[in-house]
């Protein structure tokens, strides 16, 4: 991990009250899985217990056989604040992370034609591995970011966030109209595309831009 990025645990990770995520934000991503392109952010929440740090290992959870990889681009809030606006926005960030966001595919699309929330899908335990703290100013431009992800050395996904149909200030104003962000929340910005599936005894490296990567293994 290099030197710009906290090595210790991030506050995020023990003091952060909520994980906020965005689906669908890359349009190649919505195409890819059959859906959609959103005219609205599509919003859902994570718990803080589905958190893990490098050295740590992804567990597939019960009653699921296609557990996808999606790695994405996390803001870190800085100071609370409600009905921001886009212009404001990048003033209520403390920071990023490299982030992903593991989702069981194959219980989404049950849960997704029952009407149901994506939770279990999205929120298990080990459902958000994470790196530690990027200070603001190491990424001056977050919307030219240069994400990638490989299983067993073979590359997923190699996107940038300049590709995001929804970029960080219009999200941020967006979820502050319904839900207060708060000191330590994360929002996970979307993937791009290339997801795919990942098995017990896999492992996944990803990376952003020449700042960080990371390493975690599938249990």
């Amino acid at each position: 991990m290099s030197r710009s990025v906290t090595a210790t645990i991030p506050q995020f990770f023990t003091k952060g009250r909520k994980i906020i995520g965005v689906g669908r934000n890359y349009q190649d991503h919505a195409a890819e899985l059959g859906n959609v392109v959103p005219t609205e952010p599509i919003i859902f929440l994570k718990p803080t217990s589905s958190y893990i740090l490098e050295g740590d290992k992804i567990k597939l959870p019960p009653k699921t056989k296609e557990i996808h990889h999606e790695v994405e681009l996390g803001v870190v809030i800085g100071k609370e604040g409600r009905n921001i606006t886009p212009e404001s926005a990048m003033d209520y960030v403390k920071g990023y992370a490299l982030s992903l966001d593991m989702t069981a595919r194959d219980m989404q699309r049950q849960l997704a034609k029952k009407g149901h929330p994506w939770s279990l899908a999205k929120g298990f335990d080990t459902a958000t591995p994470i790196s530690g703290f990027i200070p603001k100013t190491t990424l001056p431009d977050p919307m030219n970011v240069h994400l990638w992800l490989k299983v067993n050395d073979e590359m997923r996904q190699d996107g940038n966030t300049k590709d995001m149909i929804f970029d960080i200030p219009s999200l941020i104003s967006y979820i502050s109209q319904y839900f207060t962000l708060e000191e330590e929340d994360v929002i996970l910005t979307g993937t791009p595309a290339g997801v795919g599936p990942v098995k017990s005894g896999d492992s996944i490296n990803c990376g952003l831009n020449d700042i960080v990567t990371m390493k975690f293994d599938v249990e």
